[in-house]
């Protein structure tokens, strides 16, 4: 646990700062603010996100850091890693915080303008302050591919809340956990992306698919199209046991797993999506359930181009 309080104590100016920026768009209280509704609210979602942030942390520590020795903070070149699908996921990552922290800021009574902002900068705030655990692990670093990733994500959400006031194409995920085809391909596996599922879900690239999903009558209002059926382009990738190739090395230098015969190669997708948010109904709980659910991609049939063919996946995840 010292090194888990260590990275928290090196990552803690950049809490601090954010967090002084969120009171900062806040602004001042009014007066006896403490017993406001609107001051409960605000210090109910100011807490939860604290919850949330130390929870997450904790999780992250123990699935990632836990076994890895610490650094000087130095940056790390990492661009041309797993086909670039770790670059998507902070992307993605950041976009989906974004949209989580900005629901709870809705009903505080803080002005639309300032949701907007403090859900958007949440986002890429919370997975820069990851970075900086990165750049003072030694098995990682800091890495501006990462944190473009987080830029953009939050930038995806702002942006489409500031012109439409609405998500009309929404980052979604999907994954499985997958069967390799042979003992040592599984072992491999298991050394590099975990043996649990919660670790096979961040950690193996091979079984994760991002999408781009776009809400048909948000674009076309008009039209007779149901509200809840979207249009969604994945991109996922296959074949990788390592970060740039499928050959491992050990502390000395000897090969100890060559793959090199199996290719690694890009996956896009063409699929039929749900927008769960965009279906009627009265109940909150309900509500929540959908708003959740919209973060992953719907398991449908989907037309997949990969290694220059075209082929059709009747379930894709």
């Amino acid at each position: 646990m010292f090194l888990f309080f260590e990275l928290m104590r090196k990552s803690f100016l950049f809490t601090f700062l954010f967090f002084g920026f969120k009171l900062l768009v806040l602004g001042q209280p009014v007066a006896d603010s403490s017993t406001t509704p609107q001051r409960k609210k605000i210090n109910k979602v100011v807490l939860l996100n604290a919850a949330v942030y130390g929870g997450s942390m904790t999780g992250l520590y123990a699935a990632w850091y836990k076994d890895y020795p610490q650094s000087n903070l130095h940056t790390f070149d990492d661009w041309d890693e797993w086909q670039q699908m770790d670059k998507i996921g902070h992307l993605y990552s950041a976009y989906t915080m974004s949209r989580f922290s900005m629901e709870m800021w809705r009903n505080t009574g803080i002005s639309r303008n300032k949701r907007i902002w403090l859900g958007g900068l949440s986002g890429a705030a919370y997975q820069t302050i990851i970075e900086v655990l990165d750049g003072y692990s030694a098995q990682w670093g800091w890495s501006w591919g990462d944190v473009g990733g987080n830029i953009l994500g939050s930038a995806l959400f702002v942006g489409q809340e500031l012109a439409w006031d609405d998500q009309r194409i929404q980052l979604k995920t999907s994954f499985h956990k997958k069967k390799y085809a042979d003992e040592l391909l599984d072992n491999r596996a298991n050394q590099i992306f975990g043996k649990s599922l919660a670790e096979r879900c961040l950690k193996d690239y091979n079984a994760q698919t991002y999408w781009l999903s776009a809400n048909i009558h948000a674009f076309f209002p008009q039209s007779n199209i149901p509200k809840w059926i979207s249009v969604a382009v994945g991109t996922g990738a296959e074949g990788m046991f390592g970060a740039r190739s499928n050959i491992a090395k050990d502390a000395q230098g000897n090969i100890v797993f060559n793959r090199s015969d199996i290719s690694r190669y890009r996956q896009w997708y063409l699929a039929p999506d749900i927008d769960f948010t965009k279906i009627k109904t009265n109940r909150k709980g309900l509500k929540l359930a959908f708003f959740v659910l919209n973060a992953l991609k719907f398991p449908t049939p989907a037309i997949e181009l990969s290694n220059s063919k075209v082929k059709m996946r009747w379930i894709c995840f």
